[in-house]
């Protein structure tokens, strides 16, 4: 796997689904994978170190790949280059607030909320989100694994939490109530599908290469699309037991047409969160350009 390509993506149904393919040696053409599963949170911050070269990204997690936040872009882009394919968007998609009891958003304010990260698209949904709805904003945020969250609001150690994934489909098993849905607030606010994870290559493979990876993750979806039962064993393989229909809707929630191409409006969604994100101090401001693939 010398010459192979190193990516790394996490194990959930829809990155496995748009990779099947290519990490199987199906796409013609295209080169060799060396996979990394790890979760986003995790090659938000690899990315981040290599990008503003801390030591840290010498330690053995250097890709040429990547599947992070969209809200890691302002840090990254330097060293990076967004692929206009292969991430999720979408609209019905959002992250989810949720609370033991049903309630208002304005019973968030000085309240403790759990998020699985602080430098995630969920993140700075939410951010903006609160920042219109709840008076005085939320008081404690406090950083969990995602898989923890539930449990923890469930238990009554935060009093509420933000959800991301499958939760969507799964907080009810936990007696959860959705007090606000991050994605209805985003789309009734702008109109743009929700921009979630995107898929990044390093700068450094040059303009040629960087076109082929686009083709080949976009062949990659293809093939996915025409044969969706050729990657369901991978799929289940790394869906951390979850059930088989669950892995189906959230396959077909996050891999759609934004998945395939970015197109005008994913072009727009992502400018137009990264720079609400910016003047709300959120992230650094985009330069010029930087969203531009060659």
């Amino acid at each position: 796997m010398s010459d192979a390509l190193k990516i790394a993506y996490s194990p959930c149904p829809n990155d496995t689904f748009v990779f099947h393919a290519w990490a199987h040696g199906k796409v013609p053409g295209a080169p060799a994978l060396d996979v990394t599963f790890a979760d986003i949170d995790l090659t938000n911050g690899w990315a981040a170190e290599r990008a503003g070269g801390s030591p840290a990204a010498s330690a053995g997690e250097e890709f040429d790949i990547l599947k992070v936040s969209y809200a890691v872009l302002p840090w990254v882009l330097e060293e990076y280059a967004l692929l206009p394919c292969g991430g999720a968007l979408g609209r019905g998609c959002g992250p989810l607030v949720l609370t033991r009891e049903p309630g208002e958003a304005k019973d968030l304010a000085g309240k403790t909320v759990a998020v699985p990260s602080e430098r995630s698209t969920a993140y700075l949904l939410f951010r903006l989100w609160a920042a219109d709805e709840v008076p005085g904003g939320v008081g404690e945020v406090r950083v969990l694994p995602f898989d923890e969250i539930m449990p923890a609001v469930r238990d009554g150690r935060v009093d509420a939490g933000l959800v991301i994934h499958e939760a969507r489909f799964t907080y009810r098993d936990y007696g959860l109530s959705c007090l606000a849905d991050m994605g209805e607030h985003w789309e009734h606010t702008t109109g743009l599908p929700i921009p979630l994870g995107a898929i990044i290559a390093r700068r450094s493979l040059g303009a040629e290469r960087l076109r082929e990876l686009a083709a080949a993750v976009r062949e990659s979806v293809r093939m996915a699309w025409d044969d969706t039962e050729a990657s369901r064993a991978y799929v289940l393989e790394h869906a951390q037991e979850m059930d088989p229909a669950v892995a189906d809707q959230h396959i077909g929630l996050y891999v759609n047409e934004f998945t395939a191409d970015l197109g005008e409006d994913g072009y727009a969604a992502v400018r137009g969160l990264l720079t609400r994100a910016a003047a709300e101090g959120l992230v650094p401001p985009l330069g010029r350009g930087a969203l531009d693939f060659v």
